[in-house]
């Protein structure tokens, strides 16, 4: 009898994780290290790497970010590692210059099993790690300060199986500039046409009551308290470890005054409508001013945020062999405009890692991956037909390649049951087969 290829990688491995186990990372090796860096350290510091289930591992960090799958924010999946697999899986996303990120991850188990996870800025086709943690029990929250696209990648230790919900949101980085935090005072927004659209309006306008207390929206320093023809009284500010100024104008009286240090919600003036705002409603014209010149200030302050949807495709399909049930799209992205990765037979088999919405974030038996509607696919229980095996049938593979590991030699003439498809090769087993795959 053939011993299981993962068997055979079980033995050593679980030798070596027991020798990692004891050994929790020293400083001086792992000092400048992100977690996922230590556990690649330790693996190759007791040989690992040299093992097919540890080189596999390192490849599978490797691989997953060169076909990360696209998302849109909010995001939510609940998910599943199989501890006889090595996945790794990544995605990438865009957000904007003044959001601010929030990644959480509940595993379970929730103590133990360990899932690393990396967050990176992409541009040019290189990326800026932004942050990293082996355990999320508080989520990764930070401050957008580059517009564009992001990746992260979830990665578990070797031989664990866990369960995880991710939810990955964006907010507002700074607080609102007025008490009452309501999108509806907002009736003027960036780009807006000014002076018969001469010019464009590069900032947003906050209207309220007059003399209603302006706020600062975030700790820092005053820089400049001064008049001016467009903005009347202003009030120029710096948060603290940013490379942008806020501007407040239209105030009817500035009560900050030039390098006061400010806490988030201090009064910085009083609405008005001074400048060129004599005319108009008693409003906060709020802007955002960095070395390159205004930007739009919304993203930074906006009261709405959006969360992600519930998860409706079912969690028990999960790491499930399943198949297609008639001719379905494998697309990019969870959205119903996503581009089609793969027009799939009916009875493709495919595997489900991960729920969202009413998406299955799917993997083929040639590793490629996308998003399938939930309700295309059902869990291989009964066999599609009998087929009687030919000579050129005899060989069954452990993959659908005829390069691949030979589980077991059937009998010509041999009856099984036809699981599903994949290609040219077709999913058999029986009561007395093992489960492979063969040529159709």
């Amino acid at each position: 009898m053939r011993i299981p290829r993962i068997i055979m990688w079980l033995f050593p491995i679980a030798c070596a994780i027991g020798i990692l186990s004891c050994k929790t990372g020293s400083v001086n090796l792992f000092k400048a290290a992100t977690p996922h860096e230590q556990y690649q350290k330790k693996l190759v510091s007791v040989g690992l790497d040299k093992t097919a289930m540890g080189s596999a591992w390192l490849n599978a960090a490797v691989i997953s970010m060169k076909k990360a799958l696209n998302i849109n924010i909010p995001y939510r999946e609940n998910g599943y590692f199989a501890a006889d697999k090595v996945p790794a899986k990544a995605y990438q996303f865009t957000v904007t210059k003044g959001q601010k990120l929030n990644i959480k991850l509940n595993k379970t188990p929730s103590d133990g099993a360990l899932i690393y996870i990396d967050i990176w800025y992409s541009k040019d086709q290189t990326q800026k790690l932004m942050a990293s943690a082996d355990t999320l029990n508080n989520p990764i929250v930070f401050d957008i300060d580059e517009t564009g696209t992001y990746l992260i990648r979830l990665q578990p230790e070797l031989l664990q199986s866990i369960a995880y919900e991710l939810e990955i949101t964006t907010g507002p980085s700074l607080a609102f500039p007025i008490k009452s935090k309501n999108t509806n005072s907002i009736k003027s927004y960036w780009g807006d046409g000014r002076d018969n659209d001469a010019r464009r309006h590069e900032g947003i306008d906050i209207f309220g009551n007059f003399r209603m207390p302006v706020l600062a929206v975030s700790e820092g320093t005053v820089t400049r308290v001064n008049e001016n023809n467009l903005g009347g009284k202003v009030v120029w500010m710096r948060p603290k470890g940013k490379d942008y100024t806020l501007y407040y104008a239209h105030l009817d009286k500035q009560i900050a005054i030039e390098g006061q240090e400010v806490k988030t919600g201090d009064t910085l003036g009083l609405m008005g409508n001074t400048g060129n705002a004599r005319t108009t409603p008693t409003h906060l014209h709020f802007g955002i001013y960095t070395a390159n010149g205004a930007v739009n200030p919304l993203p930074f302050i906006d009261p709405v945020t959006k969360t992600p949807g519930a998860v409706t495709a079912s969690g028990v399909k999960l790491n499930k062999t399943l198949r297609t049930t008639s001719a379905v799209k494998m697309v990019s992205s969870p959205q119903s405009k996503a581009t089609v990765l793969a027009t799939l037979n009916a009875g493709t088999i495919v595997q489900a890692n991960a729920a969202t919405g009413n998406y299955y974030q799917a993997e083929l038996p040639d590793g490629s991956t996308g998003f399938i509607q939930s309700n295309s696919l059902v869990q291989v229980a009964e066999p599609l037909k009998k087929l009687k095996v030919n000579l050129l049938q005899q060989k069954v593979y452990d993959r659908p390649d005829s390069l691949s590991a030979l589980k077991t030699t059937l009998k010509e003439g041999q009856t099984v049951n036809l699981l599903g498809i994949f290609g040219n090769y077709q999913l058999i087993g029986s009561a007395d087969t093992e489960t492979g795959w063969i040529i159709k």
